[in-house]
């Protein structure tokens, strides 16, 4: 009879910190930059916002030199400001969720753009163009909560992509937190994608993204050719 596996639960660097944080889950908030929503077709006039996931073992650290994503011929960068949860709760007050925030990273929401256009031509759920393995980079988290505004980028072999502010968000953090708080019974280790601003686009085999946001350690991750 086959042994019981042991598995180890994923973690995250802390910035000056040897201890690791622990990855329970991963939530994304979609279209939360009000020029992003535009570039995807949508109306970003604070409509409700919506919600998906990736697993956990989606974290990958700065500096990893990755496989190419199978079963795509357009993959897509998308740059986030990331907050991790030391506390958890239900039904959330926005004066309360900033609270629950143990610390702040620069992401990436690597995307299947074509999986993802073909799931919602057909009515079918997103898993697979979103929660890919290794589909979601994150640098050191910064203790504490995220400042409300403040420069989020994402460059490709140097190449500026993404060049947008925090202060942008359609939902800020707190709202974000209290919002999907309402769905969930949110935990400690739970991360929180917030949203990405416009320029989103491909990145091909062999190329080099780099993702910053002023004041925290910045992701950088490599595809193999």
């Amino acid at each position: 009879m086959m042994d019981v596996p042991k598995v180890e639960v994923p973690t995250i660097a802390i910035a000056g910190r040897t201890e690791r944080f622990p990855v329970r889950r991963i939530f994304c908030v979609g279209q939360n930059y009000a020029d992003h929503a535009r570039e995807m077709g949508s109306n970003p006039d604070r409509e409700q916002p919506f919600f998906f996931s990736k697993p956990a073992d989606a974290v990958v650290e700065s500096g990893a030199v990755l496989p190419f994503p199978s079963l795509t011929s357009n993959l897509h960068h998308e740059v986030e400001l990331v907050v991790a949860l030391g506390a958890g709760g239900t039904a959330v007050p926005v004066a309360d969720a900033e609270g629950l925030i143990f610390g702040h990273a620069v992401g990436i929401d690597l995307t299947r753009r074509d999986l993802q256009a073909e799931a919602k031509q057909k009515g079918r759920p997103w898993d697979m163009a979103k929660g890919f393995d290794r589909s979601a980079p994150v640098g050191a988290l910064t203790p504490g909560a995220p400042p409300a505004s403040g420069a989020i980028t994402l460059r490709v072999d140097g190449a500026l992509r993404q060049d947008g502010d925090l202060s942008q968000m359609i939902w800020n953090v707190a709202e974000v937190i209290s919002k999907l708080s309402a769905y969930v019974a949110l935990a400690p280790g739970d991360l929180v994608f917030t949203g990405t601003p416009a320029g989103v686009g491909p990145i091909l085999p062999g190329e080099t993204v780099l993702a910053e946001i002023a004041g925290t350690a910045p992701v950088e991750v490599r595809f193999l050719a």
